[in-house]
């Protein structure tokens, strides 16, 4: 049976949290591994926006997903090319790294139809970018105020309700000497994000007790 590496990508940190569209994705990516009897060799989830022709800097899943297929001499599979990008500057380069990309909603495409396929998609995306532009242009010679008011408002109750939570969550372990290692050790741990949503690190959590301690 062939190795595979399997690569999973939703755009937005409710879609992670939630799994929305990653088991999808997951069951998808399944069938194709049976249907072709393939073997898993490992799976790489990630989170993060799939715009841009330098999308690959942001994606470290994506990296380590390549570097393990390469070290396997194996394929990487997708559920759909969109997944990968919508951008053809970005699938191009991809497959100039020799690695061999698979998608199991196109089993049977070659590398020129996955080029082809992402050029529809990417000018897709920028025909529904232009039309949603048109439509508020128009929404607001109308008059009408685009946006909700309480966004912000909602926004900012919501991060003031994280900072206690969090608050409550690393002090007592300050007061009792934990190490700020330890500290981002546990909060990792506990899959705790930091306000801007990434990993914890020491440095992280020493900024934090400073801002507790003001």
């Amino acid at each position: 049976m062939t190795p595979i590496i399997a690569y999973v990508r939703v755009s937005k940190e409710r879609q992670g949290r939630s799994g929305l569209g990653i088991e999808a994705q997951h069951a998808e990516i399944a069938r194709y591994i049976a249907e072709r009897g393939h073997s898993l060799a490992a799976a790489y989830v990630e989170v993060e926006t799939g715009k841009g022709f330098d999308a690959l800097a942001k994606r470290p899943r994506l990296r380590e997903a390549l570097a393990h297929a390469k070290r396997l001499d194996c394929p990487v599979v997708v559920a759909k090319l969109d997944r990968l990008s919508r951008n053809v500057a970005f699938v191009a380069g991809l497959m100039e790294r020799r690695v061999r990309f698979l998608v199991a909603a196109m089993p049977n495409a070659d590398p020129l139809m996955l080029h082809v396929y992402a050029a529809f998609a990417e000018d897709e995306r920028r025909r529904i970018a232009e039309r949603t532009k048109a439509a508020l242009a128009a929404a607001k010679a109308r008059g009408k105020k685009l946006g909700s008011p309480d966004i912000g408002t909602r926004n900012k109750a919501k991060a003031e309700t994280r900072a206690k939570a969090l608050r409550a969550t690393v002090e007592p372990w300050a007061i009792k000497g934990v190490s700020a290692s330890e500290i981002a050790r546990r909060l990792n741990a506990a899959k705790t994000p930091t306000p801007q949503g990434k990993r914890w690190h020491p440095i992280s959590v020493t900024r934090l007790l400073q801002r507790l301690e003001t």
